[in-house]
């Protein structure tokens, strides 16, 4: 049986969306609730709320892309709950375009926030979690586009196949020192997503808003569209606990598109079939 009453989380993008609904769902279970995000305005309206609602909870401003910033924030978590079990790397943006249109900066601030965010949040608290002995929880929030690429999304989909890929890895090194790990994988959920961009950072750009952009060029509404109709982000939360218990690895939302992992696997299998039948290779074992 999960036990999480009086266990704290630490979430990064935790201010709304996924996040948001996340935490609140595991403060519901009794587990003290550290959110984090770049966007502070946000951050307090959450804090607000959780506490209205009578939940545990504290938040610090954090930007993933600077590991000091999670150090920082890490601090504030030990220093307000005493100690961490769960982190949740869940803060991601997403730049869109042809691959020829895409700026440098573009694919610096989604690896930076997708991936690095990742990496600099793993490195800063599991060593906290595997410091107190109790066991702990590490989850990252990849999505359905880290097993099947989409055009126009490069920076995203590359990002989001790197975070699959290291839960994988990291699931076999850190479980044996008591931390599990898990993967969600959601597919189109309504967030604000689409508008990442107008907490972009300076250094990387700067922010603009996703209505501004439209302003300039209406056909773009269509990378609202999907966002705008997919599930619930309390479904997401619900899900997400669901899994944990269920000591899932990968936790999926959209059982529907099965068969679109599985014509991906055909394509793999076709490559091996060609593989094994493959003159060149066949050549080369002969020479042995």
């Amino acid at each position: 049986m999960l036990e999480l009453k009086g266990k704290t989380v630490f979430i990064t993008g935790g201010a709304e969306g996924i996040g948001y609904h996340i935490g609140r769902r595991l403060a519901a279970e009794g587990m003290n609730i550290m959110l984090s995000d770049i966007d502070t305005d946000m951050l307090d309206k959450a804090v607000e709320t959780f506490k209205k609602e009578g939940f545990n909870v504290a938040g610090v401003k954090c930007d993933v892309t600077l590991a000091e910033d999670l150090e920082a924030a890490a601090q504030k978590t030990i220093d307000t709950f005493g100690k961490v079990h769960m982190l949740i790397n869940n803060a991601g943006v997403g730049a869109s375009g042809p691959q020829n249109r895409l700026k440098e900066n573009d694919w610096r601030w989604t690896i930076d926030v997708n991936l690095m965010g990742v990496v600099y949040g793993t490195q800063v608290f599991v060593p906290l979690m595997q410091g107190h002995g109790e066991g702990g929880w590490l989850l990252n929030v990849a999505s359905m586009a880290g097993f099947e690429g989409f055009g126009f999304g490069g920076p995203y989909c590359a990002s989001k196949a790197a975070v699959v890929s290291m839960s994988e890895s990291w699931q076999s090194e850190l479980e044996p020192t008591g931390i599990k790990v898990s993967v969600l994988c959601p597919s189109f959920v309504k967030s604000r997503i689409y508008d990442s961009m107008r907490n972009r950072q300076e250094r990387y750009g700067g922010p603009v808003h996703f209505e501004d952009i439209l302003k300039k060029n209406p056909k773009l509404s269509i990378l609202k569209e999907p966002v705008a109709t997919g599930i619930d982000t309390d479904i997401v939360g619900n899900r997400v606990l669901e899994g944990l218990e269920n000591g899932d690895f990968y936790i999926f939302t959209h059982p529907e598109l099965r068969e679109l992992l599985e014509l991906r696997f055909g394509r793999i299998k076709k490559g091996f079939d060609q593989a094994d039948a493959s003159q060149a290779l066949k050549a080369d074992s002969e020479k042995e």
